[in-house]
């Protein structure tokens, strides 16, 4: 039987389709029409062109498909088009959930967060946490959220969901703090913001392996942590400073950066940009604080991801490290 991976193309979906190729499952991958497809280059599985909205077309992935695994989802923060974030987030998580259920999956593997669970304001807690933020964060607080409500509901129903609920996906290629990484290691990075802010890491490849594991393990209705420990971004940069032989930036003033975010948010609301700093980025920099325990994943799933420590020298080039 096969395994579908929704948004196979993505930071994490391409990792997931490598893995389970790896393990010599057969795998037939999601992507839009329009996708960049480089992350798949030089493997060899079918894919299905269209909408993660298009039920026409997820009925015709999921034949035939024993396992989905969805990974697909629209990560941003700050100033985004909400409106597409819950299209893609809730209602297409929906249609391959009922697509799922019309072909006869058996088993449905979701790629959450750790956000789901709220602000747990700093205290660790694992998956018997329950939510107890009132409002959201942010558009992807929400539509994440309301997206993990849609799996447990349909699980609930009779289908057989695992939830893995993953803390900040770090590796080569990622979309949001590789950048950032390339600008450090340049010498161009002088100041940093929240550098105290203490983040939970994964590495793709760890997310990937576990979002395998719960499909062939997991048992239906559960969720499971990925997280391979925290560091704050100081000490992220501290130790690729290290490594690579570079100071780690400065570290800007509360005030400043808070001051900044509340100046440019109307500005990009105004010109649809999304500013490096915003009263959304600015509320998760000092504001929320979720902290988990991946306890269960690694007794349960026999999951062993990587020190956060190796985690973050893999985001240095061989090239680059000394």
């Amino acid at each position: 039987m096969t395994t579908l991976v929704t948004g196979a193309n993505g930071f994490s979906g391409s990792h997931v389709v490598r893995a389970l190729l790896r393990r010599g499952h057969a795998v037939r991958g999601l992507v839009r029409p329009t996708s960049d497809l480089r992350r798949l280059n030089g493997l060899d599985f079918p894919l299905v062109k269209g909408d993660i909205t298009d039920r026409h077309v997820l009925g015709q992935a999921c034949e035939g498909v024993e396992t989905v695994i969805h990974t697909a989802a629209y990560v941003e923060l700050g100033i985004v088009d909400a409106a597409e974030m819950d299209r893609v987030n809730v209602e297409g998580t929906r249609a391959i959930l009922d697509a799922a259920v019309a072909a006869g999956v058996s088993r449905f593997v979701h790629c959450s967060t750790i956000g789901v669970l709220g602000d747990t304001s700093g205290e660790i807690v694992d998956e018997t946490f329950r939510r107890v933020q009132r409002g959201y964060s942010s558009a992807y607080d929400r539509t994440k959220h309301q997206a993990q409500e849609l799996v447990d509901a349909y699980g609930e129903r009779g289908l057989g969901v695992v939830s893995v609920l993953p803390s900040g996906i770090l590796g080569p290629s990622d979309p949001h703090f590789g950048p950032v990484v390339r600008r450090f290691l340049s010498g161009r990075l002088k100041l940093w913001a929240g550098g105290a802010r203490v983040t939970g890491i994964v590495h793709v490849e760890d997310v990937a392996g576990a979002l395998v594991l719960a499909a062939e393990m997991g048992a239906p209705g559960e969720r499971y942590i990925a997280s391979s420990g925290e560091m704050t971004t100081r000490e992220m940069f501290a130790l690729l400073g290290a490594t690579a032989g570079i100071p780690p930036p400065k570290e800007m003033p509360e005030a400043l950066v808070r001051a900044i975010g509340f100046c440019l948010t109307p500005i990009g609301k105004v010109f649809s940009w999304n500013p490096p700093l915003s009263r959304e980025r600015v509320h998760y920099l000092y504001d929320r604080c979720v902290r988990v325990d991946a306890t269960k994943a690694r007794r349960d799933l026999r999951w062993t991801p990587l020190a956060p420590e190796e985690t973050v020298r893999s985001l240095i080039p061989t090239t680059t490290a000394t």
